[in-house]
């Protein structure tokens, strides 16, 4: 019979010199993470990406239900149809739907409805919420909490991405119901983001935006 518990494995017990050497050096790591938006074609090795969704794996989720699915997409005809499709929902977008205070907010962004690194980067993790399940007897297994634990993986997908030295993305075109229809997924997934992985043009520039201070962020109490 399988048990229901297990001992706790693997867990490393610091002492408090180590814990801080240990959180310095991950907030040095993840300071250099910035989005980009002009990526090479350059390749990059498969595993890479797959172990990067492996550790997304492993966020904690309500329930355990692990209410995840990541569509990894490499093949240039199926980017250049996201591409398509995103493009359209981005135009109505900025030409009607985007009230005045949030496109002046983007402004700064140089963004618009013209998304090339859809096609250009070598991979793009379409990220899905999946809602429910359906037992091999066709019965409803409700999943909970799963746009925070989606949101975990998700974080822990780009931070594993930018520990392997590759630049990302995140990409939500609204809505993205296209995504279902051209990856072939279930009505039980609802598509969550678009995170666009590959290595930055040498020619590359990132708005001169800084971090909020920890003590605009947080509070001890």
């Amino acid at each position: 019979m399988k048990q229901k518990f297990i001992p706790l494995e693997n867990f490393h017990l610091y002492s408090d010199k180590k814990m801080i050497e240990q959180s310095k050096s991950f907030v040095n790591l993840v300071s250099n993470r910035r989005s980009i938006r002009t990526f090479s074609s350059q390749p990059i090795p498969l595993e890479v990406i797959e172990n990067a969704v492996k550790a997304a794996g492993t966020s904690p989720s309500g329930a355990n239900m692990q209410p995840w699915f990541f569509a990894i997409v490499k093949d240039p005809e199926i980017k250049k149809a996201i591409r398509i499709e995103a493009e359209k929902e981005e135009k109505e977008f900025y030409t009607k739907r985007a009230p005045d205070e949030w496109l002046k907010t983007l402004k700064k962004f140089g963004t618009n409805d013209e998304k090339p690194f859809l096609e250009k980067a070598p991979y793009l993790i379409v990220v899905f919420e999946r809602k429910f399940d359906k037992s091999a007897e066709g019965k409803t297994i409700k999943h909970y909490y799963t746009k925070e634990s989606v949101g975990i993986a998700t974080g822990i997908l780009i931070t594993a991405l930018h520990h392997s030295g590759v630049a990302t993305l995140t990409h939500t075109p609204s809505p993205m119901n296209f995504l279902n229809q051209i990856l072939d997924r279930p009505a039980n997934e609802k598509p969550f983001m678009i995170i666009v992985a590959g290595i930055p043009e040498k020619t590359t520039t990132v708005p001169n935006i800084a971090r909020k201070k920890l003590e605009e962020i947080a509070l001890i109490y």
